[in-house]
This record gives structure tokens, sequence and C-alpha cells, in this order.
């Protein structure tokens, strides 16, 4: 069997002779393996969701293989787990117990090699797709939060998100801060230069703002055409300032090479922090912050623009 990229599988079985020889049959046929002498000890391997394949003894002291099935079942886990149960049982009462508990298939005892590898192929093909398909879901998923465009979270997820944002920063409670820009003159840089160069100049913006803030705790939405939101979670309003002028200063300070040669590019910000004892609904709380840095923002482009200016406290 050619699986170049191995599944893990748990063997589980109490008889020392049987789990070496299962084994061998296991990793033969091109599986990576991992072995439990008890019920108990397997499923604290099987917690870590590290596992697709879990093969088990009926027969064992202190939890048997049926018991354990159900257990698995019972616990919440990242993927689908297929279970074989290994059974000297050989009526249909007793195929049916291990079923019932959750048990995907079954092979009686002593296994032959290739009837159980060629049981364990099925298995591997429904965790197969089933890993497909949630890949797949993920995908749709990100894709229904992201701007196709500069590859940033999109207002859809702007508007949900930030309200979680206010949630965890008054349950911590820490400050929460948000920085609204705008890109300087950019209907001029469509007209004067063409949609594709825009393009690059959005996606420029968005490189310079993400290399500014933390990865995987700060993020940033397209609020909208050429407008973007950064959120700046644990973050004071002193703080978010210099997150903003250094996003700022990393524009006026740029030169980005298009199409038609280099061109220079600034934008304005309004920055505003919410207090994470503020009350209020939540959702009505996030709405405020956004007024407040946009209120910012205008006071930057009404004053000449390539600016940051700061809202009062909220």
């Amino acid at each position: 069997m050619s699986n170049p990229t191995p599944l893990r599988l748990l063997l589980v079985e109490d008889e020392p002779t049987q789990l070496l020889l299962t084994q061998r049959m296991l990793r033969r046929g091109g599986y990576e393996v991992e072995t439990a002498s008890d019920g108990a000890t397997a499923l604290g391997k099987l917690a870590t969701g590290r596992f697709q394949l879990l093969v088990t003894d009926w027969e064992m002291p202190g939890m048997d293989g049926p018991t354990l099935c159900r257990k698995v079942r019972a616990t919440r886990l990242p993927g689908y787990l297929y279970i074989l149960l290994l059974t000297g049982q050989i009526s249909t009462r007793s195929v049916v117990i291990g079923l019932d508990a959750g048990a995907d298939d079954y092979v009686r005892k002593p296994a032959d090699e290739a009837e159980l590898l060629a049981r364990l192929a099925a298995g591997r093909r429904i965790v197969q797709l089933e890993q497909s398909l949630r890949d797949a879901n993920a995908q749709i998923q990100r894709l229904s939060i992201t701007d196709p465009l500069v590859n940033t979270y999109n207002r859809r997820y702007l508007n949900e998100q930030l309200m979680h944002e206010v949630e965890q920063a008054r349950r911590l409670p820490h400050a929460l801060s948000a920085i609204l820009a705008d890109l300087d003159f950019f209907k001029s840089i469509n007209d004067l230069h063409g949609h594709l160069v825009g393009d690059q100049v959005l996606q420029r913006f968005v490189a310079l703002a993400c290399g500014a803030i933390r990865a995987n705790v700060d993020w940033v939405a397209r609020y909208g055409g050429e407008e973007f939101v950064v959120v700046l979670p644990d973050t004071d309003l002193a703080a978010a300032v210099k997150v903003a002028e250094e996003i700022r200063g990393l524009c006026e300070g740029g030169a980005l090479a298009t199409d038609t040669g280099e061109l220079k590019f600034t934008a304005s910000f309004g920055v505003a922090a919410l207090d994470g004892r503020a009350g209020g609904p939540s959702g009505a709380a996030a709405e405020a912050l956004l007024r407040q840095a946009d209120a910012a923002l205008y006071r930057s482009k009404r004053e000449g623009r390539n600016r940051v200016t700061v809202a009062d406290p909220i």
C-alpha cells in the first residue's frame, strides 16, 4: 500500500504478543502506529486529536472495546476517527453491540493481514474524504470573510468580530483601539494610472500595515474602497497612535514600483480607543469606536491629509 502521508493509527491491545504482531502488520501497511495497553490510556492519547484511525481489541481489563468506542464518540475531536474493532466474538448480536457502540467496522481475531489492511483502507478513504470536506468548508468560510483583492478581512468580518473584541476587552478588562485609514487622493491615482495600479497601491498599503502590527493579535479589515480598519486588542490610545504613525511614515517614505513607474502615496488616519470598563451593549460600543475613529479621520483629511488625528476616549 502506497501512502505518502501516513495516517496516525492508535492500536489498543492488552496482550503483548498480539500487540507486537498486529503492530507489525499495520506498519507494513504504511501506517504510523502508536500503541496503548488499556482503554484509559487510549482515551488520553486520542484526546490529543493526533489520530485518524483506531484499532482496538474487544476484550480488555477495566474498559472493553465497546465502552472505549462509546467514550470516544462522546469526545469532541477535531476530525473523524475511524474505529475498527478486533473481536473474538462471532455472534451477530455481538457485532451489532460493537457497531452500536460507535465502531465503524470489525475484524475477527486472529486477524488476517490482508483483510485487516483492506478494511483499514476503506476507513482511510472515509477519513480522507471527511478531511477534504472539512478543508473545503474551511476554505468557503475563509473566503466569506476575506477581501479577495487585498486578502484582509472584509467588512462582514469586521462587523461581527469587532463586537467580540469589545466583549473580550470588557471581560479581561483591557483597552481596545481601532485605526481607520484612508488612502489620500486615491481617485486621482485610479484616474491617472489606471485601476490595476490602484489595486497595487491598496495591496502595498495592506502589506505596510500588516508589517507594523502584531501577528495573530492585531488584524486589518477593508472597510470599503480605499478605507481600512486596523483593530488593536489590548492596546491603549497612546500605543495605537504610535502604530498609526508608523504606518503613515511607511506610506509616505516609500515608493511603489508599478507598471507605470514609481509611485508615492500617503494616507490619513483616525485613532480611537475603548476603555474596557465602558458600559452599554457590545454592538453599540463597537459602532461608537468606529464612529469616533471615522470622525478623527475626517479631521485628518480636512486639515491637510497625511496625518494622524486622535479621537476623544470612549
